[in-house]
């Protein structure tokens, strides 16, 4: 009697349990190495499009993200389309740290020529709805003395949502590029918007479904009721065999002190 009043808590706690195997099993790992940040926006953009997706947090601190195996393929290519990961630049600092012989003066004008081209496609590629950006500095090596100098260029890409309006974004683009480099004017910067082609499709909710009152993704619905009935076969197999040994216990007892009848003995 106690087996079968504790089964209703057994069964909650099983039913947490088949939920934790089913996030986990046949998992795999689709980016690693991730800060918060870029982790809970992968995995915010993955459910919305209705694919089960978590993380994991590994030993430096950083995040891996996961995702059903046979939704690897999907989920790749919806991170595609939404621009993620964000693509990583370098900075200033890193290009210009100091390592091995002093650098000559091509090598730093080189370097500062590419400093200046990851700092500003780090910045456009922040302006909402922009998935992607790259921006190529010209910055001609001009004889001081020559008297017609070649002006500097600059050429910006960026890869933006399909229904995002890029007009009124271009002429600001176009004037954040030629205030950020000396000797850059406002004429000589070109942008060429690309919009996406697979941005297009809309992005819709994923619908939840319940099972055994528990909300999921109804990519781990039937995952849930394999490993539940496994558990759930496991469970009453387990219990079976804690009754018939029970009832071999007592049987035993019964041959070995046999029933006395009532009454005085005679």
């Amino acid at each position: 009697m106690t087996t079968l009043r504790r089964f209703p808590a057994i069964g909650r706690g099983l039913a947490l349990a088949v939920v934790a195997l089913s996030l986990q099993a046949c998992s795999v790992d689709l980016y690693t190495n991730l800060d918060e940040r870029e982790a809970n926006e992968m995995v915010a953009t993955l459910l919305s499009k209705g694919i089960a997706a978590g993380r994991v947090v590994e030993k430096d601190g950083k995040l891996t993200v996961t995702v059903d195996e046979d939704q690897f393929s999907q989920a790749v290519t919806v991170l595609n389309m939404a621009g993620l990961p964000k693509e990583k630049f370098a900075t200033l600092g890193t290009v210009f740290q100091q390592e091995g012989l002093v650098a000559s003066p091509v090598q730093e004008r080189a370097q500062m020529i590419y400093a200046l081209s990851e700092e500003l496609s780090r910045t456009v590629s922040e302006i909402d709805g922009v998935l992607s950006a790259r921006v190529h500095v010209v910055l001609p090596d001009n004889d001081p003395l020559q008297r017609n100098a070649i002006p500097a260029s600059a050429s910006v890409f960026i890869r933006h949502e399909a229904d995002l309006d890029v007009n009124p974004l271009i002429p600001r683009i176009k004037t954040l590029v030629a205030n950020s480099i000396s000797g850059l004017t406002y004429e000589k910067v070109s942008v060429v918007p690309v919009a996406s082609q697979r941005g297009s499709e809309p992005a819709g909710a994923a619908e939840l479904t319940s099972f055994l009152g528990i909300w999921m993704l109804p990519a781990s619905v039937a995952k849930a009721r394999l490993i539940f009935g496994c558990l759930l076969g496991g469970l009453v197999a387990a219990v079976g065999c804690l009754g018939y040994l029970a009832w071999r216990k007592q049987s035993r007892r019964r041959k070995v002190y046999p029933l006395q009848p009532y009454g005085p003995a005679k």
